[in-house]
């Protein structure tokens, strides 16, 4: 019996021992007079046992089959079912029954379906209360930046990185998949976010050497800031880069790593998708906009704070890797293992010898020379001079001359 019906008895019982008239039951129970009075009759001839409504215990003339249930819950366990962690939940699974096969069923009553056949736990994972900071107001006004590692494809290939940016005042997504958290890897993600949405002002990530390093005493001592090579990218695009002193300070981003660490590990093993290049793709082929258009809300104020890229500013000069050099007496510069060999005849600029020149080596593998932001013209590399190798159990080097070595017994 319900509570309601427990107390409809106790009316009852007082009616029956002349405590009260039967008008007087039906307004503290909120009944009419007639239907207090059917109520009471049958609570004379049953009992409180009579108070219970007749459709108690019976299937609902709304339900399914149950051979229907059956096939849905058979198609659950066979496609979504699965360890606690790998499964799919209720709600991604009643997406995938109408994406997949057809079917329509409400998330809420594919749940107790799971449950009552044991293939979901009403179990969750508590994590102590922290009060959120409040969203930025515009969109582009903050970009949070992770990367977070997982085993993605499964036993289908490595472990990758997935390089994620969440907006924070719209939880706008972008992301792309690395080998690792390099800084290639960041940078061909926020190159993809500024084709799609333009500049944003600043961006929030760790303190990771990818990003940016706290100065050292000695730099602290000399005045020096520690820059990385994605920190001059962004220096150049004009995006400030705001450290996060703890994971939970971007909470939105390690959020949308846990979503993805679900929902997208889960379609991709449906698609069998086994290379981080078809990931990739299947990123870019409706995943993140169908992920955005779910999670996505709109900012408190309309204007979007993306800077358009400047027509003059080619991005291939800014998302490149930087390294200073000398020009030799001879005009080489050594970068690595390569030699790269300055004209001099022929420059739009004079380069002396001993002057500091900058190397960028860009995405594609090519090397340009810069100096005073002017890229010089002719230049040709080569390798450098072979190195001498001595020869085994003997005194000879190769490519140079002879050398005596001095063993313990030839010493004065």
């Amino acid at each position: 019996m319900s509570e309601e019906e427990i107390r409809r008895a106790g009316v009852l019982r007082r009616v029956k021992a002349g405590e009260l008239k039967q008008g007087e039951a039906a307004e503290m129970l909120g009944l009419s007079y007639r239907q207090a009075k059917r109520m009471y009759q049958r609570f004379v001839a049953e009992g409180a046992k009579g108070l219970v409504h007749r459709s108690a215990g019976k299937p609902s003339n709304r339900g399914r089959p149950a051979k229907e249930r059956r096939r849905i819950l058979a198609l659950v366990k066979k496609h979504y079912g699965g360890q606690p962690g790998k499964r799919f939940g209720p709600t991604l699974a009643a997406e995938h029954l109408e994406e997949d096969h057809g079917i329509q069923v409400d998330a809420e009553t594919l749940r107790r379906w799971m449950l009552a056949a044991g293939l979901w736990t009403r179990e969750r994972k508590r994590k102590p209360y922290r009060q959120r900071r409040e969203r930025r107001a515009h969109f582009g006004e903050l970009v949070q930046m992770d990367g977070s590692f997982e085993a993605w494809l499964e036993e289908r290939g490595p472990r990758g990185c997935l390089i994620h940016m969440v907006d924070d005042a719209t939880s706008t997504s972008l992301a792309k998949f690395a080998k690792e958290e390099t800084t290639w890897g960041v940078a061909d993600t926020l190159r993809a976010w500024i084709t799609e949405y333009g500049i944003p002002r600043a961006l929030y990530v760790d303190w990771k050497s990818v990003y940016q390093s706290a100065p050292t005493a000695r730099q602290k001592e000399g005045g020096i800031v520690p820059m990385s090579q994605f920190g001059r990218m962004c220096q150049k695009l004009g995006i400030e880069m705001i450290g996060a002193n703890t994971p939970q300070a971007k909470g939105r981003v390690e959020r949308g790593h846990g979503t993805h660490q679900d929902r997208l590990i889960k379609k991709m093993r449906l698609r069998k998708i086994a290379s981080y290049e078809a990931a990739n793709a299947f990123l870019g082929a409706g995943y993140l906009a169908r992920h955005n258009a779910r999670y996505a809300v709109v900012a408190r104020e309309e204007a979007d704070y993306h800077l358009r890229v400047p027509p003059r500013l080619d991005l291939e000069q800014v998302f490149c890797l930087e390294q200073e050099r000398v020009v030799s007496s001879d005009w080489v510069v050594q970068y690595g293992p390569r030699w790269l060999q300055i004209e001099r005849e022929g420059q739009k600029i004079r380069v002396s010898r001993g002057a500091k020149v900058v190397v960028r080596e860009h995405r594609d593998g090519s090397l340009s020379l810069w100096h005073q932001r002017v890229k010089l013209r002719g230049m040709r590399s080569r390798s450098g001079p072979e190195k001498r190798r001595r020869q085994p159990g003997s005194g000879m080097w190769c490519g140079g001359r002879r050398r005596r070595r001095i063993r313990g017994d030839d010493r004065t």
